[in-house]
């Protein structure tokens, strides 16, 4: 066997090997590599995409949140100014019925001190005969004097 015939009859093996590889089974590999390639690009792709919209998510929760809080207040606010609306009317209504109920008083009061004035009118007026009776020492009719007594009582 000649060294020269065998290198060469390995490099020509070995180019045929190199050319079958090539040919049919480097194409599988590129095609595992290049799919693997897409799938690592599409999940980083995929992650930069749920950045995005979990910033985009926290933007609007923050928004959300500052839109509630500032309902709130103004919620707040409105049932602060309702209450002390509500509070306001309720001291008008009670003026309004303390006023009422003074002026009722204040009739009440003037009727008993009419009364009280008629009664004693009447009073005096029967002290007036009793002492008239006993001043005269005698009996004074009181149909005839009635008229005079009623003017008496009038200026009293």
């Amino acid at each position: 066997m000649n060294i020269n015939l065998t290198i060469i009859g390995q490099s020509i093996a070995f180019a045929v090997f190199v050319w079958f590889c090539v040919k049919h089974v480097w194409p599988l590999f590129a095609n595992v590599l290049e799919e693997r390639k897409r799938t690592i690009a599409d999940g980083l792709e995929a992650a930069a995409e749920g950045e995005r919209k979990l910033e985009s998510a926290s933007r609007d929760s923050a928004e959300r949140l500052e839109q509630a809080k500032a309902s709130a207040a103004d919620i707040i606010d409105q049932a602060n100014r309702r209450a002390a609306q509500i509070i306001d009317d309720a001291k008008q209504q009670a003026r309004v019925e303390a006023d009422r109920i003074m002026a009722a008083n204040q009739a009440e009061i003037e009727q008993e001190a009419n009364r009280a004035r008629e009664e004693l009118r009447g009073q005096v007026s029967v002290i007036a005969i009793a002492g008239a009776e006993k001043v005269l020492g005698r009996a004074i009719d009181q149909s005839a004097n009635e008229a005079m007594l009623n003017e008496l009582a009038a200026e009293l």
